[in-house]
C-alpha cells in the first residue's frame, strides 16, 4: 500500500479557496459583476451581481444570444458597443473599457461601464474566451450631469454678469485667467495661463503694496477675503477692480488660490461724482434743492420741447381720472400725431425735426387754457386733457383751430417746412371711467383720423371701436384665406361695340369665404392693402388666369386677351419681370390694369422702367379709371397705354346729360388721336350700347352684356353666345346701330 503526504498540497488548496473567496467578497460588496463568455465550450457564465445590475434574479436567465442582449442595449449606444467589443476582443488597449446604456427589467437605463480581454486563443489567434467585469456607474453619470448642469449654469452667469475669474498655483506660481478676465484687462488673445508676476505687473503704483498684502495674508487661511485696487492697462486706462478670493488645498493637497473679479471703474466714477454732489449738496443747501427742483422736472418734462412726459401724463391722468368720478364730470383726451414729419427728419435732418417740434409745442400750448395739460409723449405725437365742457361741435373747433395753426408754413433755414396734424378725440366720465381705456380709444380714433386722409380729426365711438375689432378679425381671415388658396379669379367678358364680338375678359379677384359666400373686393380690399397682401394676391389671381387663359385657348374658345388689375407694391417690385418671365406668358393675351390716380403723374422711374420690361414681355398696358384722377396728357404718352378704360362714374349720365356725353366723347378721340384703344365700364342699359357706339368707343363691358362669372361659367357662356340672341335687348340695338351706320 502506497501512502502520500498531501499536507503541503492541502495548504495550497486552502490558501487557493481563501484568495478566491477575499477576491469574491471583494467583487460583490464592490457591486462589480464579473463575466466569462467561453467560445470554444459555449458556457458563458454572469455572475450574480452582473445580474442584479440588470434587475435579475441569481437563477435567472440572461438575454438568450448576442442579437437579444443588443436589443437590451440603448438605440444611440449599439453600434458602438459592437465596435468596442471587436477592439476589445483584438486587444485594443483603447478599447480595454468602454461605457454603455442597457435597459434594466424595470425599464429604466443603466449606465454600465464593462472592462474585459481575452484570455485564450485558438490557433489562429482568434479570442475563445474572454472575461471581464461589469460596474453599475448610473449614479456618477448621474453626477457627472449635474455637475456639468452647475458648470453650464455657472458659465451662464459668470457671462451674463461680467466677471472675470482666475485660479493661481501657489507653488508654481502659474495662474490660469479665463477669457473674460482677459478681456477685462485688455489682453484677449494671449494665453490663459500666465505666471504671477503679469498681474503684479498691472497694478497701480499707489495700490500695488495694499493690493499684495492683502493676498499674503489671507494664503495660509482658507476664509473668502475682498481686494481692491487700481490696475494700469497696455492702453494706458486706469481701471478700478472688486475682487472677491479664497485660498484652498485641492485634492493633492497643494494650495491655490481662485479669485472672482468685476470691473467697477463705472460705479467708482459714479460714487465719487456723488459723494462730490452731496459735498456740495450739504455746504450749499439751497442750490440742493434747486437741484433736486431741476431733477424732478427733468423727470417729469421732455427735454427738447420742455411739455411733461409719458410719465408726468400717466400721474395727472389718474388725479383727473379720481376727480372726474368724484365729481361726475367728464374728461377729453385729444391724441395728436404729426403729419409728414418722417420726411423732414429724412430730407432736412433731426435738427429741423427738433425745431418742428418745438414749434408744435409752442403751438399746442398758445390755444390751450391754464387748466389744460398738454404732453409729448414721445416721437411726433402729443396728448392733451382737458375738461372743457359744451358739445361735440366745441371739442371739433379746438381739433380744428389746432389742426390749422400746425398746417401754417414754418420758415427754417432758408426752407418752407410744412406739415400738418391728425387728432383723435375721447371722452368719458362718471363713476366708470377708465383713464388708460380712455387714452386707448383716443388712439383708435387717432388710427382712424390717419387712414381716413390725415390733416382731420376723428371722435371715438363704439362703432368705430367695432370695426377696429372686425379689421383685425377679418385680417386674421385673409391672412388664413392665403394660406387656405381662397382667393380666386372671376371673369366679366368685353365685347367690340361694333361687332359684339367678345375681345377679352377683365380679370376680378374673389374670395371665396366659407361661411360668407363670395365676397368682392370691397369687402376686404382695404384691410388687404393695411396688410399689405395685395400684391401676393394680384400675384396669385394672375397665375391661376393665365392657366384658365391657356385651357380656353387649347379649346379654341373665343377669349383673346386677359385683364388683370396690379397693385402699386407688385409694379415697383423689382423682380417683377423676372417672375412673369418664368410664366411663360404668350404676347398679346395678358393685359395690366394700372389705376390712373395712382400710376400717372405719381409715377416714378422705377415704374416707368418696369413698364418699359413689361412691353418688352409682350404685356400690354391699360389705364384703369380713367377720368377720375388728374392725369395729364403729357404723363399719359410717358406711360403710354394701348388701352384707356373710362370710369363707370363717368359712363353712368351718358344717356340723360349732354355734358357728360361730351365728357366721354372727348376721351375717346384723346384715345383715338394717340392711338389708344378705349373701353367703356359700367355698360347697364340699351342707350348705354347706342350712345357709346355712336361716339366710336372700342370695347364695351357691362352688364348689359355680361356680369362678371366663375372660370367654370364661362365655357357654357361663350358656346352659348346668349349676348347675341334675337330677344337680347342689346342685339336689337346693335342691328339698329349697323343699319343707321350702312344708311
Amino acid at each position: 500500500m502506497t501512502t502520500f503526504d498531501i499536507h503541503s498540497r492541502k495548504i495550497q488548496v486552502d490558501d487557493l479557496i481563501l484568495r478566491e473567496n477575499r477576491w469574491r467578497d471583494a467583487l460583490v460588496n464592490s457591486g462589480t459583476g464579473v463575466w466569462d463568455q467561453n467560445y470554444a465550450t459555449g458556457v458563458m457564465y454572469y455572475s450574480d451581481t452582473w445580474k442584479a445590475i440588470r434587475g435579475l434574479a441569481p437563477d435567472e436567465k440572461s438575454a438568450d444570444g448576442f442579437e437579444s442582449w443588443l436589443l437590451l442595449l440603448h438605440p444611440e449606444d449599439r453600434d458602438f458597443v459592437v465596435e468596442a467589443i471587436q477592439r476589445q476582443n483584438s486587444g485594443d488597449p483603447n478599447y480595454a473599457m468602454f461605457q454603455y446604456r442597457e435597459r434594466h427589467k424595470d425599464g429604466h437605463w443603466v449606465w454600465i461601464e464593462c472592462r474585459g480581454a481575452a484570455v485564450e486563443w485558438d490557433r489562429d489567434g482568434k479570442p475563445t474566451r474572454v472575461i471581464g467585469t461589469d460596474t453599475d456607474i448610473t449614479q456618477r453619470k448621474a453626477a457627472e450631469e449635474m455637475l456639468a448642469q452647475l458648470s453650464r449654469r455657472l458659465e451662464l452667469a459668470l457671462s451674463i454678469s461680467d466677471i472675470g475669474v482666475f485660479e493661481a498655483d501657489l507653488e508654481t506660481d502659474m495662474v490660469d485667467w479665463d477669457d473674460r478676465l482677459l478681456e477685462m484687462f485688455c489682453m484677449e488673445g494671449t494665453p490663459n495661463l500666465k505666471p504671477g508676476q503679469i498681474w503684479e505687473s498691472l497694478l497701480h503704483p499707489e495700490d500695488a503694496a495694499t493690493a499684495l498684502a492683502c493676498v499674503a495674508d489671507h494664503l495660509d487661511g482658507e476664509n473668502e477675503f475682498r481686494n481692491d485696487y487700481r490696475v494700469v492697462l497696455g492702453n494706458g486706462k486706469v481701471r478700478h477692480i472688486e475682487s472677491r478670493n479664497k485660498a484652498f488645498r485641492d485634492a493633492n493637497g497643494k494650495r491655490r488660490l481662485v479669485g472672482a473679479n468685476w470691473d467697477v471703474t463705472g460705479d467708482v466714477i459714479l460714487r465719487r461724482e456723488l459723494e462730490r454732489a452731496k459735498t456740495l449738496a450739504e455746504a450749499r443747501n439751497r442750490e440742493l434743492e434747486m437741484a433736486k427742483a431741476r431733477i424732478e422736472h427733468n423727470a417729469l418734462h421732455d427735454y427738447l420741447t420742455g411739455l411733461p412726459n409719458r410719465r408726468y401724463l400717466d400721474e395727472v391722468l389718474d388725479a383727473r381720472a379720481e376727480e372726474c368720478r368724484r365729481s361726475g364730470s367728464t374728461m377729453v383726451i385729444f391724441h395728436i400725431d404729426l403729419d409728414r414729419f418722417k420726411q423732414i427728419n429724412d430730407t432736412l435732418g433731426h435738427r429741423a425735426g427738433d425745431t418742428m417740434l418745438q414749434h408744435a409745442a409752442n403751438v399746442l400750448k398758445s390755444n390751450l387754457r391754464s387748466q389744460d395739460f398738454v404732453a409729448r409723449i414721445g416721437g411726433d405725437e402729443f396728448v392733451l386733457l382737458t375738461d372743457m365742457g359744451g358739445t361735440q361741435r366745441k371739442l371739433a373747433s379746438l381739433a380744428d383751430r389746432i389742426i390749422k395753426e400746425l398746417c401754417k408754413p414754418v420758415l427754417y433755414d432758408g426752407h418752407t417746412i410744412r406739415f400738418g396734424a391728425s387728432i383723435g378725440i375721447a371722452s368719458d366720465g362718471g363713476a366708470e371711467l377708465n383713464a388708460k381705456q380712455l387714452l386707448l380709444n383716443a388712439d383708435i380714433a387717432l388710427y382712424r383720423a390717419k387712414n381716413l386722409g390725415r390733416n382731420r380729426h376723428e371722435f371715438f365711438s363704439r362703432d368705430l371701436q367695432n370695426q377696429i375689432i372686425h379689421n383685425k378679425r377679418l385680417a386674421d381671415e385673409i391672412l388664413y384665406a392665403l394660406e387656405q388658396d381662397q382667393f380666386v379669379p372671376f371673369y366679366q367678358p368685353q365685347f367690340c361695340a361694333r361687332t359684339l364680338d367678345v375681345t377679352g375678359v377683365e380679370t376680378l379677384v374673389r374670395w371665396l369665404h366659407p361661411e360668407k359666400g363670395i365676397l368682392t373686393p370691397d369687402k376686404f380690399l382695404s384691410v388687404a392693402e393695411d396688410l399689405d397682401v395685395v400684391s401676393m394676391i394680384d400675384a396669385l389671381v394672375l397665375e391661376k388666369a393665365h392657366a384658365h387663359h391657356q385651357l380656353w385657348m387649347a379649346k379654341k374658345l373665343p377669349v383673346p386677351k386677359i385683364s388683370v388689375n396690379v397693385s402699386a407694391r407688385r409694379l415697383n417690385d423689382p423682380a417683377l419681370t423676372k417672375k412673369l418671365r418664368g410664366m411663360k406668358i404668350k404676347p398679346g393675351t395678358v393685359s395690366f390694369e394700372l389705376l390712373e390716380s395712382i400710376f400717372l403723374d405719381t409715377c416714378d422711374t422705377g415704374v416707368v422702367q418696369n413698364l418699359a420690361r413689361l412691353r418688352k414681355l409682350g404685356i400690354d398696358i391699360e389705364i384703369d379709371d380713367f377720368g377720375t384722377g388728374h392725369a395729364s396728357i403729357v404723363s399719359l404718352l410717358r406711360i403710354s397705354p394701348t388701352t384707356l378704360k373710362i370710369d363707370r362714374e363717368l359712363i353712368k349720365l351718358i344717356p340723360t346729360s349732354a355734358e357728360q356725353r361730351k365728357m366721354v366723347g372727348s376721351i375717346i378721340e384723346i384715345g383715338r388721336s394717340l392711338n389708344i384703344k378705349v373701353v367703356a365700364e359700367g355698360v347697364e342699359t340699351r342707350d348705354h350700347v347706342r350712345i357709346l357706339s355712336e361716339l366710336g368707343c372700342d370695347i364695351l363691358q357691362g352688364w348689359a352684356l355680361a356680369r362678371p362669372m366663375a372660370f367654370e361659367a364661362i365655357e357654357p357662356f361663350l358656346i352659348s353666345e346668349a349676348w347675341r340672341a334675337d330677344e337680347h335687348p342689346v342685339h336689337e340695338m346693335l342691328g339698329k346701330i349697323r343699319r343707321a351706320g350702312k344708311g
